[in-house]
C-alpha cells in the first residue's frame, strides 16, 4: 500500500517467511492480478513488486481489521510493529474530529525511512518523502512514535530513549492525540450468559 517493494525489502518486512515461501505467493498474487512485477527506469534498473490499481481497492478493508484487531482484549500493550504497519495504523485511526483547527507538516524518520505526515481541514496524508517546511522532525525507532501515541508516553521519556526530536514539540505533542485507538472488546468465559436474539 505504500509504493513498490524490491523481493528484498518485502523479505526483511517478514522475517518468518523463507525466501522459496515468499517467492511462491509473490507469484500467487501475480497470477490474481493483485500484483505487478516490473523493472525500474535506468540507471538502477532493479525488479519491485506493486500492487495494481484493483488490489488498492483493499486498503479500507485492511484498515477496518486493523481496527478490528486493536480491539482484542488480550492483544499486549506494547506489541512491536513494522514501519509499513505504523504508517497503515496511522492512516487507519485518525481521527479527523479530533484534529479540528490543527494544521502541521511532520517529517517522520522511521528505521531510516522518511515519510512526511499532513495534517489539514480535517484531512491527514502520509507519504514517502521529506518536507523541507515540517514543523518538527521525529527520527528514530517506529515504535518509540508508536509510544507516544499509543502508549501515552511523554516526549521528554521518548528522547531520553533515544529518539531525535527537533523543532515545534506542541506540534508533536497535538499529533499524537488524534489517533484514538477503539474501545477493547468485553472478555466472555466460558459459563457467561449470551444474550440470545429473537428468530
Amino acid at each position: 500500500m505504500l509504493g513498490p517493494k524490491r523481493f528484498s525489502d518485502l523479505r526483511a518486512g517478514l522475517p518468518g517467511v523463507s525466501p522459496n515461501v515468499l517467492t511462491q505467493r509473490l507469484d500467487e498474487l501475480e497470477h490474481a492480478h493483485l500484483l505487478v512485477r516490473r523493472k525500474t527506469p535506468p540507471p538502477n534498473s532493479i525488479s519491485v513488486y506493486e500492487l495494481t490499481p484493483w488490489a488498492t481497492e483493499l486498503e479500507p478493508i485492511i484498515g477496518a481489521f486493523g481496527k478490528w484487531a486493536a480491539r482484542s482484549p488480550t492483544k499486549p500493550e506494547g506489541t512491536p510493529m513494522s514501519v509499513n504497519g505504523i504508517v497503515m495504523s496511522l492512516r487507519t485511526m485518525f481521527n479527523s474530529d479530533a484534529s479540528k483547527g490543527f494544521t502541521a507538516r511532520l517529517n517522520l524518520v522511521l528505521n531510516g525511512q522518511v515519510f512526511t505526515a499532513s495534517v489539514k481541514n480535517g484531512d491527514f496524508e502520509i507519504e514517502r518523502g521529506v518536507a523541507p517546511n515540517a514543523e518538527i522532525t521525529f527520527d528514530g525507532d517506529p515504535n518509540a512514535l508508536m509510544a507516544l501515541i499509543y502508549g501515552g508516553q511523554s516526549i521528554a521519556q521518548a528522547m531520553k530513549a533515544g529518539a531525535k526530536i527537533t523543532g515545534d514539540q506542541k506540534v508533536l505533542a497535538r499529533f499524537t492525540k488524534l489517533f484514538p485507538l477503539p474501545p477493547k472488546a468485553p472478555i466472555t468465559f466460558a459459563g457467561d450468559e449470551l444474550t440470545q436474539l429473537e428468530p
